[in-house]
């Protein structure tokens, strides 16, 4: 039988071909019938359930609940912030007819959350006792994004949007920053990648907020990609929604808000990141998989090595790994070893006749290629080895996603090499900035690269553009 198996385009050569071909092919994501939406399938939809099992866990570890808010959002309620619906207003999807009947008032699609939650928080909240107020929503937002692509821009998405109010500025700025150091976290722990920190430049804000934190993923084609932030809303939102308490003094005043998510996004970021001319390559931490086994039976032992495969995947499976079984009779190993190198599984379990008499069983990593990746173990000891295993999988694969983000951060010492780097290069590229919003439109129109954080440590020096003094800014073409 002849096996008809497409070829992944080679990352090098065709980054975004070759990301549409593999969001396909292993079965993360299909196009749906509007523009800009996707199905997200089963497999893609296990790498979001395990991103937010963990992340829910570090938000109620820090006290926060969960809760949830409506879909639609009265136009009324938007404009009561004049900032933030300027920002969301080109990407507003609208509802103008209720079953056969034209509505009175539009009602948006949220796009995000802050203003139907502040409605709700005017009434919730009367006095200081009431604060602080920890809440986080799990749910899906529209915005009609003009080019989409699979995981990384869509219409449709699914995230999770933290809104928190405080008694003081001081209470809602550690807020803002302590979930910033949440999801620097999870990217650092779990999905392995190296993030950045640091603030937005005030155009890059989030519409209303006084100050906008991100985390910055540097993707494997060399653009960034906005991973997650968190804002620090001030009074602005509690000003304009008119949320007020009584504090200790019994003086009514207007309390302070944070609000803050992460997307299905990162998910892309994922794949960018770690992945390579073979497929996925997947954290074992975030795996829905963590190691498959694959028999290797020819003629008449076939049925010695599926036993022997069966009780080895139940012996693992009792062990708490998440654990599959190949035991597919239409393809050949060979075609197997690829396709489940295709989803990233971190690691593959081979047993065969040989290996049965010698009781052992061979362990084959994703993380890494060749010789360097396969190693022998004895069944006696295997559970230990392969938990052993995962955690250097997991550990490699952070070291190699930040010894990219390294050898592709430069420093540019006049404007000439700053656009050589972008252009030629890519990756981020660090050099002062004068603070001014006529220098960085200027940068952005010549070299289509836009500030990507403000680091929290800023060097002095002189603006590349304008030769005024300036303060360390990293920039990047981005997604």
């Amino acid at each position: 039988m002849v096996e008809a198996v497409e070829k992944l385009t080679k990352k090098s050569e065709d980054p975004s071909k070759w990301y549409l071909q593999l969001v396909r092919m292993a079965k993360l994501a299909d196009y749906g019938p509007v523009r800009g939406t996707f199905a997200i399938r089963p497999y893609g939809f296990a790498l979001w359930e395990r991103i937010q099992r963990d992340l829910d866990d570090r938000f109620k570890a820090t006290g926060h609940q969960n809760a949830y808010f409506p879909l639609l959002i009265p136009e009324s309620y938007l404009k009561k912030e004049a900032e933030h619906v300027e920002g969301f207003d080109p990407e507003l999807a609208w509802v103008t007819v209720g079953g056969r009947e034209e509505l009175e008032e539009r009602l948006a699609i949220r796009p995000t959350s802050e203003s139907i939650i502040c409605d709700f928080y005017r009434n919730w909240i009367q006095s200081y006792r009431d604060l602080p107020l920890l809440i986080n929503q799990w749910c899906n937002v529209l915005r009609w994004e003009k080019v989409t692509r699979p995981f990384l821009r869509t219409a449709e998405f699914l995230w999770q949007e933290g809104h928190t109010v405080h008694a003081t500025a001081g209470e809602a700025r550690e807020e803002a920053l302590r979930m910033l150091s949440v999801y620097r976290d999870v990217f650092y722990e779990t999905l392995a990648i190296p993030v950045l920190t640091g603030l937005k430049s005030e155009s890059e804000r989030f519409a209303g907020a006084l100050e906008t934190y991100t985390c910055e993923g540097l993707m494997g084609d060399g653009r960034a990609l906005q991973a997650a932030t968190s804002h620090d809303l001030g009074q602005n939102f509690a000003r304009a929604f008119d949320i007020t308490f009584l504090d200790e003094n019994q003086d009514r005043v207007h309390p302070y808000q944070t609000s803050w998510g992460f997307s299905t996004r990162t998910i892309g970021g994922l794949i960018l990141v770690h992945g390579d001319d073979r497929g996925l390559k997947l954290p074992p931490k975030l795996a829905p998989t963590e190691a498959v086994i694959v028999p290797i039976w020819r003629g008449n032992n076939k049925g010695e090595v599926r036993r022997e495969a069966e009780k080895l995947y139940v012996e693992l499976q009792t062990a708490g790994f998440r654990m599959e079984v190949d035991l597919d009779e239409e393809h050949s190993p060979g075609w197997k070893f690829n396709e489940h190198e295709l989803r990233g599984v971190p690691v593959r379990i081979e047993i065969g006749p040989k290996d049965i008499e010698n009781e052992q069983a061979v362990l084959v990593r994703r993380d890494v290629g060749g010789r360097e990746g396969k190693e022998f173990v004895p069944r006696e000891g295997l559970p230990g080895r392969l938990r052993a295993l995962l955690g250097e999988i997991q550990e490699n694969m952070l070291a190699q996603a930040t010894e990219f983000r390294e050898a592709n951060t430069r420093r540019a010492e006049s404007y000439g090499e700053f656009k050589e780097i972008v252009e030629e290069k890519r990756g981020f590229v660090v050099a002062p900035w004068d603070g001014t919003l006529e220098t960085e439109q200027k940068i952005k129109e010549e070299t289509k690269a836009t500030i990507r954080l403000l680091p929290f440590e800023r060097e002095e020096g002189k603006d590349l553009v304008s030769g005024k003094p300036g303060r360390t800014a990293v920039f990047a073409r981005a997604y």
